[in-house]
């Protein structure tokens, strides 16, 4: 799409040639003369880039780029004069000028100045879409029991220095806790940094975790900084620690306690100042009594211990999280949202999810990629979901549990509103509810 510029000058010659030259450079260009002109086409429609004169009849330039930065803020202004000064380059600058041309004209420079402009608009799009699609990746979604003490949980121990050890299944979301701690930690301005130690395989985690100095091992060719370096003054997650060999366990337990190590290869020692997370999808205290785990390094980890629930112990979250899932999706393809039937969010909602949130994310994902109807039904759901309907999974056990956990939610909840004459704060408070967690329930079991 070509990018919309707006040329302000009272000078005639200087609108029609500067016009002209960005006009056949591809650009849309409007052209006006006076500085009530330019915020009068402003508010008429948005331009990317503004060239606009110092000296204007009636509103001076330096009155008019003020004006522009409440009416289109996110427009680049570049001022243009004849009679420039420093004075009054400094004083544009800090009104927000992004940058100041003088006259004669220069079609190179305006075209460079111009460039430039356009180059640092697309960068701050770019990260303004980054930092919403990390605003949108990051948020914990569940108003279940569980999930409400694990936000608590991170409230009280983010912002602290204390080593956090994330007990969960896979697919639980354990990497999102350890984005939050370190989001909402002193150090969230700093690296956050991830190591999947199961990933990684032995005779490289070391180099990947401390690096290694240029010839250290056959095929290094040059210097490369490990991990913790890398992690400097911010996070390092060790994701599945419990899959780390004796071995590291011993160099990483030595980092910890010195905060120092020598990259592979090197005798010389880097300090480093780095907050470790740690998860894990393992029992470690087995691990410790099988000899496959130091007790040390767990000691040193275990400082506060996260517990993320399986999703199967929280069912009232699936619908909020098939809601999340799908407008992401829906937005990142460009697709309309779809609805769940009765019968299909009954069955999600009763299905075990053994890969967890994860496989609830992907499940979504499909869908809104696959399905070309805009409800979904309960055969169009993965196989794997309908067969263990089938089997009786759901219908005998966790889908009769689930209705009876229901049914007595809802008459629990009755029965508290009859008694407290159906004020809503008063019964939340009775039965130790938050009053909008409480409002959610009315709204879910149509309540009135």
């Amino acid at each position: 799409m070509k990018a919309k510029l707006l040329v302000v000058d009272d000078e005639d010659n200087v609108r029609s040639s500067l016009g002209g030259v960005l006009e056949d450079e591809g650009y849309s260009v409007d052209a006006v003369g006076s500085g009530e002109e330019c915020l009068h086409q402003v508010e008429q429609r948005s331009y990317d880039v503004i060239f606009l004169d110092v000296w204007l009849p009636g509103m001076d330039g330096l009155a008019v780029l003020k004006e522009l930065k409440t009416l289109a803020p996110t427009a680049f202004v570049i001022m243009i004069s004849g009679h420039g000064s420093i004075e009054t380059a400094v004083q544009a600058t800090k009104l927000g000028a992004f940058d100041f041309v003088e006259k004669p004209l220069s079609l190179d420079k305006i075209m460079l100045v111009l460039e430039h402009a356009l180059n640092q608009q697309l960068l701050e799009t770019e990260n303004e879409s980054l930092k919403e699609f990390v605003r949108r990746e990051t948020v914990m979604i569940g108003t279940s029991v569980p999930m409400q003490a694990l936000r608590q949980q991170i409230v009280y121990a983010a912002p602290t220095e204390g080593r956090v050890l994330i007990y969960g299944e896979n697919g639980t979301g354990k990497e999102l806790v350890a984005r939050l701690l370190h989001l909402q930690s002193p150090r969230s301005k700093r690296q956050f940094v991830e190591v999947n130690c199961a990933a990684i395989p032995d005779d490289l985690i070391e180099s990947e975790l401390f690096g290694s100095v240029k010839g250290a091992y056959t095929g290094s060719t040059e210097s490369r900084k490990g991990k913790f370096e890398l992690a400097h003054q911010g996070t390092l997650f060790l994701d599945e620690v419990g899959d780390m060999s004796l071995k590291t366990q011993a160099k990483v337990l030595r980092v910890l306690e010195e905060q120092r190590f020598h990259p592979v290869g090197s005798n010389s020692s880097i300090d480093v100042d780095v907050r470790v997370i740690a998860a894990t999808n393992k029992n470690l205290e087995q691990h410790i009594e099988a000899g496959t785990f130091r007790e040390d390094l767990f000691f040193r980890l275990n400082v506060i211990p996260f517990e993320v629930p399986p999703l199967r112990q929280k069912p009232e979250d699936v619908p909020l999280l098939l809601d999340h899932f799908m407008e992401l999706f829906s937005r990142r393809y460009g697709k309309s949202e779809k609805t769940f039937s009765e019968e299909a969010l009954h069955r999600l909602k009763a299905y075990h999810w053994p890969g967890n949130v994860r496989e609830l994310k992907n499940t979504v994902e499909r869908l809104v990629i696959m399905l070309q109807k805009e409800e979904v039904c309960e055969f169009d759901l993965p196989l794997s979901i309908i067969k263990a309907s089938a089997n009786g999974q759901n219908a005998g056990g966790s889908n009769s549990w689930l209705r009876a956990r229901e049914e007595f939610e809802r008459d629990f909840i009755l029965k508290s509103l009859a008694a407290n004459e159906g004020n809503i704060s008063r019964t939340a408070a009775a039965i130790g509810m938050e009053r909008s967690y409480l409002h959610r329930k009315l709204k879910a079991y149509n309540i009135k």
